[in-house]
């Protein structure tokens, strides 16, 4: 049976690309242009998507191989975004549909079919997608007896039992399973996906367990030298070593879930001092990712694989959760802002020119800041990233994000701090 309605959307985008055949255009001040520029992208990043034609058990949600079940949770996510800030419900059925289909049979996101390749920083993905949906007015479920929030808090009871003290002091291991490869190893995404979700369920709940939580991660992370003093987040530490040293390979999509975890929380503290100087610490760090070259100034990229075009299936699309995280943080630190949006109006218009590629002139290519547009790269990551970039923005014209709590306001503005310098080596 096929998604009539995912069907349907396809149908009348079909008619919206036509015109826009061999380059997305994007006017980064006009509204207009960015939700025709993001539907077009968005367009073709679910046409990866074969859920909605096969629409069997073992397709649905998920993504074709190569791509990881973790992928398409992020996918998912992008889409709770696009929603959010196009108002376009084109996608709202498949989205449900896909995120309710894989909760599990204790609805928290853990599918025993995906055993082999579930790792902690997997289902967070997962989680960031359901979290959004409850945070930003996404239709509720209509089908079981949990919540959007009440999913993701059920996957956050799973986590916190797993915070392993049998090494360093605590942490949470990278894979859930003995068997699988990893499971020795510590790192940044699995245990700053657990701070970032327990900052945002402090957020929307109150609650001050999830609160305790986020700051207790926080410093492990700190304490076991995954961010360093200048907020450079590295990727991770082996345990059986007891994390005595690190991998000290950094991420965009690191920085980008600490620094939103950070501005969760300079948010629900009413402007601390402390949770405001993380935030900007982040955000200084992540200067590193934007490359001042010719009139591509601020084009993302990233910085560990792409200038020596080592990026694989997964890395291809860490750029879109950076650009999430940062448009997000604009609302829950508005001190962010001016610096956010001056690194990702260069990134968006830099991607729109590198999706000028394909049989169809628009598929989206992967190094945004080359001197050529559409470098030959495609994929689910590409298009996502772009989309990411793109989408967000529009976050000015969005609702901040819900809480459950009516005494959570919006923060005050506080000082900038001194920026440091951006480096990102341009094509030889």
């Amino acid at each position: 049976m096929r998604n009539v309605s995912l069907v349907k959307a396809f149908a009348g985008l079909a008619a919206v690309i036509a015109p826009f055949a061999g380059a997305i255009e994007l006017d980064v001040t006009n509204a207009g242009s960015i939700k025709n520029a993001s539907s077009i992208i968005a367009y073709n990043l679910m046409k990866y998507y074969t859920g909605n034609v096969t629409n069997t058990p073992s397709t649905i949600a998920v993504l074709p191989a190569p791509y990881y079940w973790w992928e398409a949770g992020a996918m998912w996510g992008a889409m709770v975004d696009y929603y959010h800030y196009t108002g376009d419900p084109s996608y709202n059925e498949v989205t449900t549909q896909a995120l309710l289909s894989q909760v599990g049979p204790s609805s928290d996101f853990m599918m025993p079919n995906h055993k082999g390749d579930e790792g902690n920083d997997d289902q967070a993905f997962w989680g960031f997608a359901a979290m959004s949906a409850a945070e930003k007015g996404f239709p509720q479920p209509t089908t079981g007896k949990s919540s959007w929030v009440q999913l993701v808090e059920n996957l956050w009871n799973t986590q916190v039992n797993r915070w392993d003290l049998g090494s360093c002091n605590g942490g949470l291991k990278w894979q859930i399973f003995l068997s699988n490869n990893g499971y020795d190893y510590k790192n940044s995404v699995a245990n700053g996906a657990f701070f970032q979700l327990s900052a945002r369920l402090a957020r929307f709940t109150g609650n001050q367990t999830y609160l305790d939580w986020a700051q207790k991660s926080y410093d492990w992370s700190v304490n076991v030298g995954l961010i360093d003093p200048s907020y450079q987040v590295f990727d991770g530490t082996d345990d059986t070593k007891n994390c005595s040293s690190q991998s000290k390979v950094v991420w965009t999509y690191n920085t980008g879930i600490y620094m939103y975890g950070a501005a969760v929380l300079y948010n629900f503290t009413n402007g601390s001092a402390l949770w405001g100087e993380r935030t900007q610490g982040f955000l200084d760090a992540s200067a590193q990712y934007f490359n001042p070259y010719k009139n591509y100034s601020n084009a993302m990229c990233e910085t560990a694989c792409e200038t020596v075009n080592t990026c694989n299936n997964d890395e291809y699309s860490f750029k879109g959760y950076l650009s999430r995280f940062m448009w997000a943080s604009t609302l829950m630190a508005p001190f962010t802002k001016n610096q956010i949006t001056t690194y990702l109006q260069g990134s968006a218009e830099a991607a729109a020119r590198a999706c000028s590629g394909g049989a169809n002139g628009v598929t989206c290519g992967q190094h945004w800041y080359w001197a050529t547009a559409y470098d030959g790269s495609y994929g689910v990551g590409q298009q996502m990233s772009a989309l990411e970039t793109i989408q967000g923005l529009l976050v000015s014209e969005s609702e901040p994000p819900v809480t459950g709590v009516s005494s959570v306001g919006k923060a005050p503005p506080s000082p900038r701090p001194k920026q440091v310098a951006r480096a990102c080596a341009a094509p030889q």
